[in-house]
């Protein structure tokens, strides 16, 4: 399984006041900042598993075209609050929330970050 993801920023306060509006709603706090970088973990973990970054090689951060992150929600609730925080804190629509074809219960969102990189908030639970 995957260890820890990690997603380019050009401006890491903007991204700070997005990502710490929006994913607290699906249960990640942030755990660690610098002018570099910032990690989230989800509760109870000890580890950051979800990082923004200013890119290694200090080039601009592009966002790469088919590549998303979907993250787990805990209802449709939190799929609903996720999108509201994502779009009134700079991010983008993407997809308003709702079911989709995929199976019978998967009920999701799609936003941009305000650095243009794709997330997703998905809810498989029968609501």
């Amino acid at each position: 399984m995957l260890l820890y993801i990690t997603l380019g920023s050009n401006d890491i306060p903007r991204s700070q006041d997005f990502y710490d509006a929006v994913l607290p709603v699906l249960g990640y706090r942030r755990q660690r900042e610098s002018d570099e970088e910032i990690g989230y973990a989800a509760d109870g973990d000890t580890r950051c598993r979800f990082w923004v970054v200013r890119p290694y090689n200090q080039k601009a951060a592009t966002i790469g075209n088919g590549s998303m992150v979907a993250l787990h929600a805990e209802s449709r609730a939190d799929v609903d609050t996720f999108y509201a925080a994502a779009l009134a804190h700079g991010g983008t629509d993407e997809g308003k929330p709702g079911l989709r074809s995929f199976h019978a219960n998967f009920y999701a969102a799609y936003v941009r970050d305000p650095d243009g990189n794709k997330l997703s908030a998905v809810c498989e639970r029968p609501e």
